[in-house]
């Protein structure tokens, strides 16, 4: 089931064209984007998305965007969509048709099914293997128009990325930085834990700040944990009580296989991990 709003909060016929063949998202990837978990009706971390996407949206010096409009399309999502399903809520924005002399951008909110494969994994975690990504931590910080930590539309290494992990016999990737330093998932955030203290690392070195990463280290300082946004050596990543991905559809999930070596049992801190990152969002 797919569901299509625009910023007015009109709902679309997800099945009819409405992208323009010329539009510069689809011919340059010259676009950002949000992926949020709905649950029980309710958009998990929506501001911090919202404010994700204007920050990824000035890294690309797109027009701001209109976060109230990208509320109401939302809303509307969630409002046609049936009681009792989780939505992966898609909020697009490209700089619209090439050669627009109004230079209007192209924005809509897509709601779709959570994947099957998601949700098992969630449960069983997935096997991972280290890629190198390719530059150095402090690349951001130098050439800013790189656009490292902006979540663009432009994932084809992202997806390339995944398709070795596959041909490797795994099911996702952690990238390494040339330093040998921890950098994040294709689709994800990485947290480790030892210790009951959790690290992930820092998004100053070009990565993407992690809004589901941010709720589980409140849930889990509520819980007696400490935190830190730390620099993480690749070599420190089998020597954790625990290795997670965390993303918004993903929620915390656990790494139970590293380069092909099984990692110890951490299905109990995985369980607590995710018991923390849901008392964010009961009562």
């Amino acid at each position: 089931m797919r569901v299509l709003a625009f910023l007015d909060g009109s709902l679309a016929d997800s099945e009819a064209a409405h992208l323009r063949v010329d539009d510069l998202g689809l011919l340059r990837g010259d676009g950002v984007f949000e992926t949020i978990l709905v649950a029980g009706k309710k958009a998990r971390e929506l501001r911090p998305h919202l404010d994700r996407l204007a920050r990824s949206a000035a890294m690309l010096e797109l027009p701001a965007p209109d976060l109230a409009g990208f509320e109401r399309a939302a809303r509307a999502v969630i409002d046609a969509w049936p009681e009792g399903q989780d939505i992966a809520l898609k909020l697009v924005y490209t700089r619209g048709v090439d050669g627009d002399p109004a230079g209007t951008p192209t924005a809509f909110a897509l709601g779709v099914a959570v994947d099957a494969s998601i949700r098992q994994a969630r449960e069983d975690g997935v096997s991972v293997v280290t890629l190198e990504r390719g530059f150095a931590p402090d690349l951001a910080e130098r050439a800013p128009w790189l656009l490292l930590g902006s979540k663009s539309i432009s994932y084809a290494v992202n997806m390339a990325a995944l398709r070795e992990a596959a041909r490797r016999g795994a099911q996702d990737v952690i990238f390494t930085a040339t330093d040998g330093s921890v950098l994040e998932g294709p689709t994800s955030t990485v947290v480790l834990a030892k210790d009951r203290t959790l690290y992930t690392p820092p998004s100053t070195i070009g990565i993407l700040p992690g809004t589901t990463q941010y709720a589980l280290f409140r849930g889990a300082e509520k819980a007696g944990w400490t935190v830190k946004v730390e620099p993480i050596a690749a070599a420190d990543l089998a020597q954790a009580d625990g290795l997670f991905l965390t993303s918004s559809v993903r929620l915390v999930t656990r790494v139970h296989t590293l380069d092909g070596v099984a990692l110890p049992d951490s299905t109990a801190v995985h369980r607590e991990l995710r018991a923390a990152y849901e008392s964010v969002y009961s009562g």
